[in-house]
């Protein structure tokens, strides 16, 4: 009876917060994307990236350590934010009123930055097949999902079912505990079945964790004491920071442009074999991105010429293709113009727009129908079909 009055009475207010929160933070990604709202639409990596998805080449090359923190916010489509959202409302409360809420929070975070260390370190081409499929990644691709915190909350109430099975009414022996395993069994034939779509390694990383916490961390029956640990609390604040300077962190680089070796990576990444005109187009092209990036940003404009050149070598590929090198190579030659220019003409009142504010927004539309291109045209010529899958959830 301890425990169903506890489960009764506690609240589980951060439960709410988190749903609001992940709620909000889609809302805004959609708003973003400019994509009607519907149940399946996949929010295009264009935005799931500036919003802090999991991409490991972000992480190794950039060090941007946050995308371990911000993807168990973020969703991939209004279906996945639903499934989850569920999820959190049925398992959440159970976990806050049993644990409370400062143990509640510290759970979510830690769990969920696991499960995103987990699919990080499960990018392995050439660990693939029917049986490794489950777990390891055969390319990089952004990340997304509250499934990692939600398994582990999942391990939480598995493993405190088996400690306390002595002490639990016989309801919260079939709703925690060995009562869990038909739903866990059930998931991860799911993830089995849909390998390469699901995050398996997340969801098993989130699970694991949260198991091993249940199994170290002190329980205060109801009826005991009910004063926090300062311990606990002064975790629960670090936690809440910790996912607050995260997303300060994307708010920052949020507008940075996209590295030019990032979009020759993604398409030297496929499972089909590459066709060698693509790779020489691709890097063409990301060294003339990377060209157009210095001479506006750094105001120098000395690798142009260079690739410019590289350019008119490039291969033929198909007419969209030619359409986007030569848009790429007209906006190079108005950057060294620019530049040019600004060198021998006074200074303008910044508050004025000019020609570069121009040439900015060009390069942001050609850039746009660059990537609708790498997501459909390219495809035919190294199986780059695999840029334009649904991200995997996890």
């Amino acid at each position: 009876m301890r425990f169903a009055r506890a489960v009764l009475n506690r609240p589980y207010k951060f439960t709410i917060i988190l749903l609001m929160a992940n709620i909000f933070v889609f809302t805004l990604m959609w708003q973003t994307s400019g994509i009607p709202l519907s149940l399946t639409a996949v929010l295009p990596f264009e935005v799931l990236v500036p919003f802090g998805a999991k991409l490991n080449y972000y992480i190794l090359s950039q060090h941007q350590w946050w995308r371990f923190v911000t993807p168990m916010f973020l969703h991939v489509n209004l279906l996945h934010l639903l499934v989850n959202m569920y999820s959190l409302w049925i398992v959440g409360p159970y976990v806050e009123k049993l644990y409370g809420s400062a143990k509640f929070v510290v759970f979510w975070v830690v769990t969920g930055v696991a499960g995103v260390v987990a699919s990080y370190l499960t990018v392995r081409p050439g660990l693939g097949g029917p049986i490794g499929g489950f777990i390891f990644k055969a390319y990089d691709t952004p990340s997304a999902g509250a499934s990692g915190a939600l398994f582990g909350l999942v391990g939480v109430l598995f493993v405190f079912g088996i400690k306390f099975r002595r002490e639990l009414p016989e309801g919260f022996k079939r709703a925690f505990g060995t009562g869990l395993l038909p739903m866990i069994l059930i998931n991860l034939f799911i993830g089995y079945m849909l390998r390469g779509f699901i995050d398996n390694a997340a969801h098993l990383g989130g699970m694991l964790t949260g198991a091993v916490l249940a199994l170290l961390v002190d329980y205060r029956r109801p009826g005991e004491r009910s004063g926090v640990a300062v311990t606990w609390r002064v975790l629960q604040i670090a936690a809440i920071v910790l996912v607050a300077v995260s997303f300060l962190k994307t708010m920052q680089h949020f507008r940075d442009p996209w590295p030019a070796e990032l979009g020759t990576k993604l398409a030297s990444e496929p499972t089909e074999p590459e066709n060698p005109a693509f790779v020489s187009y691709a890097k063409a092209i990301g060294e003339a991105h990377e060209a157009f990036v210095v001479a506006t940003k750094d105001k120098n404009p000395s690798n142009i010429d260079a690739a410019v050149k590289n350019l008119d070598a490039a291969p033929a590929l198909d007419p969209k293709a030619d359409e986007l090198r030569q848009k790429l190579r007209a906006l190079l030659l108005r950057a060294k113009e620019s530049q040019a220019t600004a060198a021998t003409s006074p200074s303008r009142d910044k508050n004025q727009p000019g020609p570069a504010d121009q040439l900015d927004r060009d390069f942001l539309a050609w850039k746009k129908e660059y990537g609708q291109w790498l997501k459909t045209g390219a495809r035919n010529y190294s199986g780059l079909d695999k840029l334009n899958e649904e991200s995997p959830p996890n």
